[in-house]
């Protein structure tokens, strides 16, 4: 298994500290186990500390408020979460729990604390790693669904619903069309002299009323289905501006609370720049 400053090396966060800076962390970081099955903070907790999976996975989990589960994401080797209370030190913001044994690497805000008394320029470092998981956040964000429009409402069509999507589509297709001029011809040909005196003809005489009959009941049954048709396509578009909005919403409310704490870690560290020169400054 590799050491832990190597650990580290391959965790983006820690991706722009150099050897030193990084076997001077190693130092100080702690090693933990956790067996499956195990719960090693809820959402809501204090924080303060980063996990790095050396082996194992960890599932990264919360509830909706109707008490659905929506899984985050599964970290496993060289996998690392919990940087976001590490940054500001504030609560959880989701569940972990161990679906496989689990070995890991333990950083806390006092470990960092010790990194910059050290290495001072290790704090513009992580501050540059972080802007980096901010931007691959922010596109993510861009990209991210939250449902898919069409398996909403696809999945719970009726029997009658999917016939009425099926004949509004073929309605509106050359297909229709050529059918239809096909049986025009055909049955005005048989009505109409020299086919009219056989046997095959003569069944609807010109003005042709059972034609006019026929396509007048079909205009009544597919503008029947249509409208079903199209009361769906309404649903649908009333579904996918309401995703949408959710989508915005909270995708603004993600980007700008990382933002925050970005800005608040900046902030913390340029403060703490100042303490480790004003001394020199003074003497």
């Amino acid at each position: 298994m590799a050491t832990t400053a190597e650990t580290l090396g391959e965790v983006p966060f820690f991706a722009l500290l150099d050897d030193t800076e990084r076997s001077a962390l190693a130092e100080r970081v702690d090693h933990v186990k956790f067996e499956k099955g195990k719960e090693i903070f809820k959402a809501a907790e204090p924080g303060g500390s980063l996990f790095i999976v050396r082996s194992g996975a960890v599932e990264l989990w919360f509830k909706k408020d109707s008490g659905e589960k929506v899984v985050v994401e599964t970290a496993r080797a060289n996998d690392f979460f919990g940087e976001i209370s590490l940054l500001d030190g504030g609560p959880r913001t989701a569940n972990a729990t161990c679906v496989e044994d689990v070995e890991m690497i333990v950083v806390t805000r006092e470990d960092l604390d010790e990194l910059f008394r050290l290495k001072p320029a290790s704090a513009m470092d992580l501050l540059s790693a972080t802007g980096r998981r901010l931007r691959e956040t922010n596109r993510l964000l861009r990209m991210a669904a939250a449902k898919d429009i069409n398996e909403e409402t696809e999945d719970n069509r009726s029997a009658v619903e999917r016939a009425a999507d099926w004949v509004t589509e073929f309605s509106g297709s050359i297909t229709f069309l050529v059918l239809h001029i096909v049986w025009f011809v055909v049955w005005i040909g048989l009505n109409v002299a020299p086919l009219a005196e056989s046997s095959a003809g003569g069944f609807d005489p010109f003005p042709f009323g059972l034609l006019t009959m026929c396509v007048s009941l079909e205009a009544i049954i597919l503008s029947v289905l249509v409208m079903l048709s199209q009361n769906r396509q309404v649903a649908r578009d009333r579904i996918r501006n309401e995703i949408e909005y959710q989508v915005n919403v909270s995708a603004e409310a993600k980007v700008a609370h990382l933002h925050e704490k970005v800005d608040r870690l900046q902030e913390d560290l340029l403060k703490a720049l100042e303490g480790r020169r004003s001394p020199k400054g003074s003497t």
